[in-house]
């Protein structure tokens, strides 16, 4: 049918064609439509660039008005709520001041079902404190000159847990079971996996009160709780969330090691935002494979480092106002089981429900059997492996600073060495950009591998080995290094003897690579995939310092 139609249009158009050439109304008709149709097209754009133009309006009229009725720290603190920035509070943001003015918290929503059996077992759980040493912070030194009172209220009184003991069913803790695809002794894993890198930036600091957590967050953020009412699970800063890895494992159990990144906003409202950073949580849990018995858990903040806490707080009424940074000691923070989950109601052989006490009144003792794990790696490995997974760039080992000059001279290559103040491999650090660029970039990890044995240190922990007098040698060496230093972080190539042959700053550094490459002369290099300026001059550095070791080398 659709063929014959095709052969008879040219005789149609012919016979319905005017005469002399002139054309019919409905041709007109036609050309009418589609100008209709371009103008209509054509208006769309306007018409969306008026709208938004007269929202953006009507939100500047907003704000102003906002700043007219509340000033400038009154709308700081409506901000801190307003999540969404639209400057309206919704029922859900205006949640924390209902739940701070009533004191009732209400239930927790949750994302995933999670199906709790009344019969399940109980896990108990203690918390354990000792608060931030004081003297450790920095400003400290000056008797916090210049620090507002109000600004660290409330760290100071911040003194113990918020909850000593709680109990928990055993079923919850199935959040730290792996994923299908992860079932081997070794495989990790994201548990709450972090939303943030270089690009997107970091979350905003005027705020109170964390946001509703769902799914797997909800476990997290009740054991955060314990310790403060008001956790944060995901960090301001990049790498946020939780990463677990399974230790060992046999045919009933896992033991998994886990590490959470995670802080605490110690102030509420009239007094400015202060974040309270731990370097890290890290624990282990041992559960059934159904996690329906658990038979220990762990959770603390490791204090094998001399500092071990970030602290920052703003000074002012809004986002860019000036924030104070400093750094401390917190030594404990720390969960532990009172022992393994017990059932709720203890059922004999024939199905009979018995007394959970014995006669005397006494809980009834349970006997457990011990776990034989059929395959394992140690501890260090399964944490070696946590720390690979949230930071790329600890694919270079990094060894302590005593260890790598050692190491250096029995193997005969130079150390590359960063000082800095908070520690590199956690979120008490003061080198995220670098970690995140050109630490963890293809290039630099293979040159580092093959010519420079790595460390990083502490200021303070150079400090104490210059004053150690029982180690002469190592005391010299940090000398050297401390000679170098300017703050926040000091990148330098050694010699296994100590001497330092090439450093630069890492302010310097990033105000180099900033530069646009027609200022400079910069390049781009394309052998082995594409490297951008920080990557080459990172190269460049490194490259420089084996070229002036041979100086000394050769003496």
């Amino acid at each position: 049918m659709a063929a014959d139609v095709d052969k008879r249009q040219p005789d149609d158009e012919g016979k319905n064609s005017p005469p002399n050439g002139h054309r019919s109304p409905g041709s007109g008709s036609w050309v009418l439509r589609r100008m209709w149709t371009l103008l209509v097209v054509s208006a769309v754009p306007l018409v969306a660039f008026g709208i938004k133009y007269y929202q953006d309006a009507q939100f500047l009229k907003r704000h102003e008005e906002s700043v007219r009725t509340l000033g400038a720290e009154g709308l700081f603190l409506f901000s801190s709520l307003d999540t969404n920035h639209d400057l309206y509070l919704s029922p859900e943001e205006f949640k924390p001041i209902v739940e701070k003015l009533t004191g009732i918290t209400p239930p927790v929503d949750f994302e995933d079902e999670v199906i709790h059996d009344p019969n399940g077992e109980t896990l108990t759980l203690e918390a354990k404190m000792q608060p931030l040493q004081l003297d450790s912070m920095t400003k400290s030194k000056d008797g916090f000159l210049g620090v507002s009172h109000s600004s660290l209220s409330g760290l100071r009184v911040w003194k113990s847990p918020a909850v000593p003991s709680s109990s928990f069913s055993a079923s919850q803790f199935r959040a730290f079971l792996p994923p299908k695809n992860k079932g081997e002794v070794g495989d990790t894993w994201w548990v709450i996996p972090s939303e943030l890198n270089i690009f997107t930036g970091y979350l905003p600091n005027n705020r109170y009160h964390p946001p509703t957590p769902k799914g797997k967050e909800v476990l997290i953020h009740s054991l955060l709780s314990m310790f403060h009412p008001r956790p944060f699970i995901k960090s301001r800063f990049a790498p946020q969330g939780t990463v677990a890895c399974i230790r060992a494992s046999n045919d009933f159990y896992y033991d998994i090691v886990f590490r959470i990144h995670a802080e605490f906003q110690l102030n509420d409202v009239p007094d400015f935002p202060f974040w309270f950073t731990p370097g890290q949580f890290t624990g282990n849990i041992i559960l059934s494979k159904d996690a329906s018995h658990v038979r220990h858990f762990h959770l603390y903040v490791p204090s094998n480092r001399s500092l071990n806490v970030d602290m920052e707080w703003l000074y002012g009424a809004s986002e860019s106002s000036n924030m104070e940074v400093d750094i401390g000691y917190l030594p404990q923070l720390e969960l532990l089981s009172t022992g393994p989950s017990t059932p709720s109601v203890i059922i004999d052989e024939q199905g009979n429900v018995i007394d959970s006490k014995d006669i005397n009144g006494e809980p009834i003792q349970f006997i457990f059997e011990d776990i034989h794990w059929t395959s394992e790696i140690s501890r260090q490995e399964a944490a070696r492996r946590l720390e690979v997974t949230l930071y790329p760039f600890k694919k270079v080992t990094y060894l302590p600073f005593s260890e790598a000059f050692e190491r250096a001279e029995a193997e005969n290559k130079l150390v590359h060495s960063i000082l800095l103040w908070g520690a590199l491999d956690d979120q008490s650090c003061s080198g995220r950009t670098l970690r995140e660029t050109v630490l963890e970039s293809s290039p630099v990890l293979a040159l580092l591998n093959q010519s420079f044995i790595s460390s990083w240190s502490l200021v303070k922990e150079l400090e104490n080995m210059q004053a150690d007098e029982q180690n002469p040698v190592l005391s010299v060496k940090a000398r050297l290094h401390l000679e170098k230093y300017n703050f926040p972080v000091e990148m330098m190539v050694a010699l296994p003897n100590g001497t330092i042959v090439h450093h630069i700053n890492a302010n310097f550094f990033l105000d180099q690579t900033a530069m646009k490459p027609e200022e400079e002369g910069a390049t781009f290099s394309f052998s082995g995939g594409f490297e951008d300026p920080s990557t080459s001059t990172y190269i460049s550095f490194l490259k420089e310092g084996l070229e002036k070791a041979k100086e000394y080398l050769t003496h």
